[in-house]
């Protein structure tokens, strides 16, 4: 019997692939952000014990790494970080829907790079 840690989710479609780089694009401009794909070992809900293997989409902006994870069939969660302690998330436990998640995220990390630079002043 299958455990949710040993259940094979499938990889990103060529369209969620396209949808995050056009955002990407969109953002900051063509040919500045290269997404790259991966498997990651993620918690999928916050009571689990056991680790997942799940795909992943990571990129880098500046100094601000970002990563969704396709956590089932049609479903997401996203985070970004600076360095390993420095993690923000959405407050939006999944996404069921790749552009929601990736705007989210973008959304999230430009309010928060906007009160860095407000209490720098």
């Amino acid at each position: 019997m299958a455990t949710k840690a040993n259940i094979k989710i499938k990889d990103f479609s060529d369209t969620d692939v396209w949808t995050v780089q056009q955002t990407l694009e969109e953002r900051w401009g063509k040919g500045n952000t290269e997404t790259q794909l991966s498997d990651v070992e993620v918690r999928l809900r916050s009571a689990d014990r056991e680790l997942s293997t799940c795909p992943a989409i990571f990129w880098e902006h500046e100094d601000s790494n970002f990563v969704i994870f396709k956590i089932g069939r049609s479903t997401y969660k996203t985070q970004f970080y600076y360095k390993g302690r420095d993690q923000y998330g959405t407050a939006v436990p999944s996404f069921d829907n790749i552009l929601d998640c990736v705007v989210t995220v973008l959304q999230v990390h430009a309010d928060l790079e906007r009160d860095k630079a407000q209490q720098s002043k």
